[in-house]
């Protein structure tokens, strides 16, 4: 695979840019080998290390995208050369945009219904030659998730996006990965509230100066203060911990 991978607080990240990770997942899609890829940003790192079933989720994964800005940081600040973050949803696009120009089938698992309807809709308007091999809300039993699978795997689809919240949609990945039959899976969380128009992205200026959180924060203030509070506290301290090792070790070379 293109890019190296680092580990940052024990986390491992692969330094790809989106246009590299975009040739994998291509490439994926027409030799029919599957890769899973996953995007990391603060709140996942964090809770992953109190959550060991969502770290073997991650770590399972072909592809470790960094996702949010403050990995991204981060890791600069630590020495690493990272390209640019790879944001879910900016690689969802770019992924749909090539499945509409090459005759890829995607399939999308998660939402509501009726956000789920608008953001197909929202798609073939964007896209008209865009095929899409199937869809369905991501409310359902645990009885119901075998025919899920099941339906995934008839649809013939090329590429899976599950815009589910974490940690269900890492373990739905990695406990049907080998049964979907699909090569190209990934997590895209709310990515189709935004598409759908019920959710809106920050501005683009946001999003470069790393303010895309508090953003959201003003959208969504019951959801979303406490995890940008909790996590955000905690990987500071991390990371502090993390620059005073890399300092000591330094001082001993």
């Amino acid at each position: 695979m293109t890019g190296q991978r680092i580990s940052l607080m024990g986390v491992p990240l692969d330094l790809l840019s989106m246009a590299q990770t975009v040739a994998l997942a291509e490439d994926a899609m027409a030799s029919g080998r599957r890769l899973q890829q996953v995007v990391i940003n603060v709140a996942k790192l964090v809770n992953m290390r109190t959550d060991t079933d969502l770290r073997q989720d991650v770590l399972q994964s072909d592809i470790i995208n960094i996702d949010g800005t403050g990995i991204l940081w981060a890791a600069r600040l630590l020495g690493h050369r990272v390209p640019e973050r790879v944001a879910g949803i900016d690689l969802m696009g770019a992924l749909i945009a090539c499945c509409a120009q090459h005759g890829y089938k995607p399939y999308f698992l998660g939402a509501s219904q009726a956000v789920l309807e608008q953001a197909m809709a929202q798609l073939r308007a964007e896209h008209p030659a865009l095929n899409i091999a199937g869809y369905r809300n991501g409310y359902f039993t645990a009885a119901e998730e075998a025919q899920v699978v099941a339906d995934i795997r008839n649809s013939g689809a090329h590429c899976l996006f599950v815009a589910i919240s974490s940690p269900t949609k890492e373990r739905f990945l990695r406990q049907h990965r080998d049964q979907l039959g699909v090569p190209f899976l990934m997590g895209v969380g709310g990515a189709l509230d935004v598409v759908a128009g019920r959710v809106q992205r920050a501005p683009i200026w946001m999003r470069h100066v790393g303010l895309e959180w508090l953003y959201r924060l003003c959208q969504e203030p019951r959801r979303m203060w406490r995890r940008y509070l909790v996590t955000n506290t905690k990987f500071l301290f991390l990371l502090l911990g993390e620059l005073a090792r890399t300092w000591l070790s330094s001082k001993k070379q």
